[in-house]
């Protein structure tokens, strides 16, 4: 494991399964229909023709979790993309049960297809700050630490939730840049700028209710976000982790008991009404498709897999078969 990550490797406590075809996040059009595939919009058989997203995370409904309501965590859990075969593919099949109709989309997106493939990262980032971080009050101050994908979603989920200041923290100038068209108020480089002074000046020293940790660095923030609840006037702010990484988080247990502080642990995207709940926000006018830079052919996919490994300028390639 440790020689696997100074190789420039990340550690992934997920499923993996090789050979698998990859693709996780899409969308697609329904060209068969089983015969028990119930459509959760209407409560009859999925039609074809039906624009539709899909849950990566294909949950048994049997095992403890999924019965307690828990479907994230799963004991039998098959991954589209990483266990099972995704959808970097002309056809994939999929249980109706991960399946949830776009119709809602078509009345104010041209292309539902390409909104709709977004659907399952931006459910990671809402059931990160609204179910598992509870949320926030019109009008109460943010931070996300990290503009990725999934802190960029949450700038734009918890600004169209009535955050009053929504601060991320990303040194990159092109991540950066993008975290202010999400909705950002204020963008820290916390190489070259001292964050708890930035947080204590942008917030009038009212600090944040909530903190997302989306960098997959906890050894390098914890001390920013701990040292920004102890020293700002906020009183039981959450610290959301959605970020995966191999080490340790140091924390100092007297801040958070001062300040009522917690830290919460969010994984996966299913249940709990999240999938219907970012289409509806979606069709409502939440618009997450500028986090879409570049488009390709299916073609073209592995080259610009290996490209993301060092190419920051862009953050979602759409893959679009024809």
């Amino acid at each position: 494991m440790n020689q696997a990550y100074d190789d420039g490797y990340i550690y992934y406590p997920g499923l993996t399964a090789f050979p698998v075809t990859l693709g996780h996040e899409f969308a697609g059009e329904i060209v068969e229909v089983g015969s028990q595939a119930i459509s959760k919009r209407t409560g009859k058989l999925y039609e074809k023709g039906e624009p539709v997203t899909v849950e990566e995370m294909a949950w048994c409904g049997e095992c403890k979790p999924c019965c307690d309501g828990y479907p994230n965590h799963c004991e039998r859990l098959q991954e589209i993309g990483f266990s099972i075969d995704g959808a970097f593919a002309e056809y994939i099949k999929v249980p109706a049960k991960l399946c949830w109709s776009l119709r809602k989309l078509e009345r104010n997106y041209d292309d539902v297809f390409k909104i709709g493939s977004l659907v399952e990262p931006t459910s990671v980032a809402y059931n990160a700050v609204i179910e598992r971080g509870g949320g926030i009050r019109p009008g109460e101050n943010v931070i996300i630490l990290g503009a990725g994908p999934i802190g960029l979603v949450s700038t734009k989920i918890l600004k169209t939730a009535g955050a009053g200041l929504c601060i991320v923290s990303e040194p990159e100038e092109h991540r950066a840049s993008l975290a202010k068209k999400m909705g950002a108020d204020y963008v820290i480089n916390p190489i070259k700028e001292d964050f708890v002074e930035k947080v204590k000046e942008y917030t009038d020293n009212e600090g944040a209710a909530l903190y997302l940790e989306a960098t997959g660095l906890p050894q390098v923030v914890t001390d920013d976000i701990q040292n920004a609840i102890w020293e700002c006037k906020a009183v039981n702010s959450t610290v959301v982790i959605v970020a995966r990484a191999e080490q340790r988080m140091p924390v100092c247990g007297e801040f958070f008991q001062v300040k009522r502080a917690r830290i919460i642990g969010a994984q996966g995207h299913s249940g709990h009404g999240t999938f219907f709940n970012v289409i509806s926000s979606m069709a409502a006018g939440m618009d997450i498709t500028p986090m879409i830079t570049k488009e390709i052919s299916i073609e073209e996919v592995p080259e610009n897999i290996k490209l993301l490994q060092t190419d920051r300028k862009n953050c979602k390639i759409s893959a679009i078969i024809n």
